[in-house]
């Protein structure tokens, strides 16, 4: 596959030795930093991206690809090429040793735009990303820009800079940290990291199988994500395997917190892993890496005028597709707010919503991911004991199998407390509360989720609703769309444009709907 790159050059502001005030300087190119700016951009946010590379990262890093997730990347023109390249898959199945304890459907609904999951390599994603940025007029992308000082005071943000000709300054009303685990936005800002490290070491292998080679039964016309506990090709420990796009099928052997990391590199060992694996060594290695994981966040998301989304913010496990997804996320969930106080339409308030939901959501998936990796990596005789019994018990009786944990798959957080929505005042039969994420449905033309993302939108079920200053859409009171929603005639919900609900009622009125917008808006007091 043929890369894109962002070469490095000389800025206007480097040949001139003057900074030129931006609105937004990204930190970090990586699919978090790109979407943000991709969705800047699409409300008319000029942006500056820099990185300190000039290229994609190697190897396939992450590659689901969740709902959420995708219906994210289709808002900002990717999503129908990622979901038509990638692995399309909603069904798991976890075994213990040869014997399945459970199966599991992620979205046993029909009639969604998005399948529940998608595999596609994180380096594929990173090139429509980056491809897409370049044909964006209001985005700079500009490589070989390493962030090494960061100042602000009450009217912006001084960004110093090397570059291959030396050091310069930027300056920008507001600066996004999107450069990963090790961020130096996050370093410079002198935020603390609260929460884990886990000792276990995993072994990743992409591999190529040769034609007519099958691994251990699984089907690549009906891809499944396949999880081991103690399987006998590898006793002890646990494996994973996903189906990925070009052919590739990826492995996660777990190697143990005593693992001798030197010797687990050699080429020839990560071969005999997979052959044992596989029954055969009919198969190309692609390419490897060995990893250990934290599960722990930055204390704060917000200092000033500086920001912090992705893997900069927040840190979890493999185990679930939680870090890339949630990161991507992050970006859905600022873009709009920080477009809104640029132009003065939403109040400064939102970027503090921002830091609340998202910490919130980052909380969520920490809190999923450790348990998960207490129950793959037990710590005592005991913990292996009582996982040794729910697997046991899993797959010979219902009520244990929710006691199996190889990783919750991601799922958006519900942010039910966040202080930009409306609680209910009346009863709902059903529905997404003000908070949680609105749910996709078919329309006669298209997609409801294709109408969600560029502004405020009010769905009203029934007949429309005389509502000024949002985007009315009128449902009928009967069907998908109103299942999903618990609507009945005459209900109306108020949805934000991260495709979150502000708010609904069973009856419209519009002082009502101009109070609660304005909350969502981070004007309370309007």
């Amino acid at each position: 596959m043929d890369l894109p790159q962002y070469p490095y050059h000389q800025s206007l502001e480097q040949r001139s030795a003057q900074p030129q005030r931006r609105p937004v300087v990204i930190v970090g190119a990586g699919p978090v930093g790109l979407t943000l700016a991709l969705d800047l951009a699409r409300r008319d946010v000029p942006v500056v991206v820099i990185d300190d590379s000039d290229r994609i990262g190697e190897g396939s890093r992450a590659v689901c690809w969740a709902k959420k997730t995708l219906e994210v990347f289709d808002r900002l023109g990717i999503g129908e090429a990622i979901a038509r390249e990638g692995v399309r898959w909603q069904r798991g199945r976890v075994f213990h040793g040869e014997r399945e304890a459970y199966a599991f459907d992620l979205l046993p609904q029909s009639h969604h735009k998005m399948p529940a999951m998608v595999n596609l390599q994180q380096d594929v994603v990173e090139a429509k990303l980056v491809r897409a940025v370049q044909l964006d007029g209001r985005i700079e992308l500009r490589g070989k820009h390493e962030l090494i000082g960061l100042e602000q005071d009450e009217a912006g943000v001084t960004l110093n800079v090397r570059t291959p000709d030396g050091l310069f300054d930027m300056r920008a009303d507001w600066v996004v940290g999107c450069d990963g685990a090790r961020s130096p936005t996050r370093t410079l800002l002198g935020l603390g990291f609260q929460g884990q490290v886990f000792e276990d070491r995993f072994l990743i292998a992409d591999v190529r199988l040769a034609p007519g080679v099958q691994p251990r039964g699984l089907d690549p016309a009906k891809p499944e994500r396949w999880f081991w506990f103690d399987p006998p090709f590898h006793r002890g420990q646990s494996v994973l395997l996903h189906a990925q796009a070009e052919g590739l099928w990826r492995i996660d052997f777990q190697l143990g917190r005593d693992a001798n990391v030197e010797a687990e590199r050699e080429t020839e060992r990560i071969k005999a892993r997979v052959a044992a694996m596989l029954g055969t060594d009919g198969f190309e290695l692609a390419w490897s890496s060995i990893y250990q994981f934290c599960c722990r966040r930055a204390e704060r998301f917000r200092v000033g005028r500086v920001l912090l989304a992705g893997d900069a913010a927040h840190q979890v496990s493999p185990f679930g597709a939680r870090g890339a997804n949630s990161g991507v996320q992050d970006a859905d969930n600022l873009g709009w707010k920080l477009a809104a106080v640029l132009k003065g339409e939403g109040g400064d308030m939102l970027l503090d919503a921002y830091e609340f939901e998202r910490i919130e959501a980052a909380d969520d998936n920490i809190g999923h991911s450790t348990r998960a990796t207490d129950f793959i990596s037990p710590k005592s005789a005991l913990s292996l004991r009582l996982r040794k019994a729910a697997l046991d018990l899993a797959a010979r009786t219902d009520f244990a199998k929710p006691l199996v944990n190889s990783g919750r798959l991601s799922a958006p957080t519900e942010h039910v407390d966040s202080p930009l929505s409306t609680p209910d005042t009346e009863a709902w039969a059903g529905g997404p509360a003000p908070g949680c994420p609105a749910p996709d449905a078919p329309l006669d033309e298209g997609w409801l989720s294709e109408l969600f993302g560029s502004e405020f939108v009010l769905l009203a079920f029934g007949w429309p609703v005389p509502a000024a200053g949002v985007r009315v859409v009128t449902l009928p009171a009967e069907g998908v769309a109103a299942t999903r929603y618990g609507a009945r005639p005459g209900s109306v919900h108020l949805i934000r444009p991260d495709a979150i609900v502000a708010a609904r009622w069973h009856r419209f009125d519009a002082d009502v709907l101009r109070t609660a917008l304005a909350r969502a808006q981070g004007k309370p007091d309007a």
